[in-house]
């Protein structure tokens, strides 16, 4: 079922019958998208969750939202950093007013992001690992500035990532996400990466890695 919701950040709801405290799966839009894009894939997703996806905060035009300016240049692509702050501080206290409203199984939940979304995941789990079951970073990159010594660095480094590239994205390219790789491989013990024929997109492969790897990780938190 599929439900508009207004909490602190606007977002849709789907359940297919996920009962009470089911684990959480909350889904990140890229750059000019909106909430309708990533719900599609929930009901291709393991039925004991419960997903939401969100709205970024700042309108574009119509039915088109980012979590924080961006200006493609010739030297690539630059960010406001402070409002990227701002957005992260926003989702996060989303975060915790959510896993306090519902409870879901372990009182964390999952995240997933496409594109800046990606980013935004990136920013949460080296803010505020302890939110966080695993991270799901499809077609994104890592805050141009990666913490050199996280904080919560130990809880950090037991979060599992599961990063997603295309190898010919021309928005984002793949020397991106294997500037990802490379970073948490140094950085956590518990990464699954994987590089796929395909451009900026979530490809039928990367959908089905992203069922599987969800589907265990929830298996090791649902008794």
């Amino acid at each position: 079922m599929l439900e508009r919701k207004q909490r602190t950040i606007n977002h849709l709801e789907y359940s297919a019958g996920a009962a009470e405290g089911a684990p959480l799966l909350v889904m990140l839009h890229g750059y000019g998208s909106n909430e309708k894009d990533l719900i599609s894939l929930a009901p291709m997703l393991d039925r004991r969750l419960r997903v939401m996806s969100l709205q970024a905060p700042i309108g574009m035009g119509y039915e088109s939202y980012a979590w924080f300016p961006i200006a493609f240049t010739d030297a690539g692509i630059t960010v406001d950093r402070e409002a990227a702050v701002r957005a992260r501080d926003l989702l996060g206290g989303f975060l915790r007013e959510t896993i306090a409203a519902l409870r879901p199984a372990g009182n964390k939940v999952f995240l997933m992001g496409f594109s800046q979304g990606a980013v935004m995941n990136y920013l949460t789990a080296f803010n505020s690992p302890e939110l966080l079951h695993g991270v799901i970073a499809l077609s994104g990159q890592l805050p141009d500035l990666p913490p050199q010594n996280p904080p919560c660095q130990e809880t950090l480094k037991e979060l599992p990532f599961l990063v997603v590239h295309g190898l010919f994205d021309d928005v984002l390219p793949i020397a991106k996400g294997r500037e990802a790789d490379s970073w948490l491989k140094a950085n956590v013990t518990d990464l699954t990466y994987r590089e796929y024929p395909m451009g900026h997109e979530i490809d039928g492969d990367t959908l089905d890695l992203v069922a599987s790897w969800l589907k265990g990780k929830i298996d090791g938190i649902v008794s």
